[in-house]
């Protein structure tokens, strides 16, 4: 039972969020050959790697409020580890013509964040996820892993991925706007 758990971390445990993050990491380059050997796009492995990715995303930010140990590094690692696992899926997906020209955009976006998450840092900036880019990644993680476990031409993924898109853009203006509340001179 969830009301059930213990506020605090048992025994031993209190650092498994940034493992679950690290280990995020460390899958990287095990997903990026999957799917780059993958024919066209469709890797039902690359798709598990990837669904199991999104779904420790969710575990390591539950446990870290849960047990009240947040730590700085898990506020910048998570969220880092999340864009690389998306930025990679969409440029291989894109390079295997799953996806079209106009989704790298969105790793474009991540790089233009993580550029600029330290010069604001620098400036005041609190960085908190909000509810919108938590949500983009949780869509974007299904729909991408729905595009590696599709055939070429199945069109009900890529809806997913735009209203993913759609979301990644309200997030980054509301990014933008908490910025401009925030940063001094």
């Amino acid at each position: 039972m969830l009301h059930a758990m213990s506020s605090r971390a048992p025994r031993g445990l209190s650092h498994l969020p940034n493992v679950l993050t690290l280990a995020r990491l460390a899958v990287l380059p095990v997903f990026a050959v999957l799917v780059a050997h993958a024919d066209g796009g469709h890797t039902l492995w690359g798709a598990a790697v990837f669904g199991a990715a999104g779904i420790t995303d969710q575990i390591d930010g539950f446990l870290a409020r849960r047990w009240h140990v947040e730590s700085a590094f898990g506020k910048i690692a998570d969220p880092l580890a999340d864009r690389l696992l998306i930025a990679v899926a969409v440029i291989l997906l894109w390079h295997a013509d799953r996806l079209p020209l106009l989704a790298l955009a969105i790793p474009l976006r991540d790089v233009v964040l993580v550029g600029l998450t330290p010069f604001a840092l620098r400036r005041g900036y609190r960085f908190e996820v909000n509810f919108a880019g938590k949500a983009a990644t949780w869509v974007l993680y299904a729909s991408l892993a729905a595009v590696m476990c599709t055939g070429a031409g199945t069109s009900w993924p890529l809806w997913i991925f735009w209203w993913g898109v759609t979301l990644a853009v309200v997030a980054l203006a509301q990014y933008v706007q908490k910025a401009r509340r925030e940063v001094t001179s």
